[in-house]
């Protein structure tokens, strides 16, 4: 089963993102494609827009993932044109790939849901700009979490500066009462 077919990626291809071209290997990096991703910080729920950069490609092969975890993570929104979703690590929309070999660009927009689980978040690509020239490994930075990114977050936060905020009370309310004694 071949990575640049009309058909997109096989799910076979989830974990090592490795095209199935019948013994054609990948370009060296570095890759002609950079990741950008609209943030490098992210929330739960809350959705990253990802564009990847460089010369005109046919196939594609987009997957966000946390630390060297090899299973997808999180929610890819509606594909953009000429894309659909690959289901991947039990996820039906865990990966993004190529609908057909139509032009994709600068221009295609992915966008991708956070899940809470996760802390630090890179997305890593197989990029073909045809069968026989195709790059894999083309990450991201890391993303992490920002802060507040989950209520836990937030109540930690609070619960320390309530806690110092008392504990300055107390020490001031002891030092009033030992100068009026």
């Amino acid at each position: 089963m071949y990575f640049l077919q009309q058909h997109g990626a096989p799910t076979s291809a989830c974990v090592d993102m490795m095209p199935r071209h019948g013994g054609v290997q990948p370009k060296p990096n570095p890759a002609p494609y950079t990741i950008y991703p609209s943030s490098t910080t992210f929330q739960t729920g809350k959705p990253i827009t990802v564009v990847i950069k460089g010369p005109d490609y046919s196939g594609v092969l987009l997957e966000a993932r946390s630390g060297s975890d090899s299973k997808a993570i999180g929610t890819w929104q509606t594909p953009p044109t000429n894309t659909k979703f690959l289901a991947c690590s039990g996820n039906q929309q865990g990966a993004i790939t190529h609908a057909n070999t139509n032009i994709k660009n600068n221009s295609t927009v992915y966008t991708w849901i956070p899940p809470a689980t996760a802390k630090n978040v890179v997305f890593k690509a197989t990029v073909a700009q045809q069968r026989t020239v195709f790059w894999v490994d083309v990450m991201s930075s890391t993303l992490t979490s920002s802060e507040g990114g989950t209520s836990l977050d937030v109540y930690s936060s609070a619960e320390r500066i309530v806690t110092s905020s008392l504990l300055l009370l107390v020490v001031l309310l002891v030092i009033v009462r030992y100068q009026v004694a």
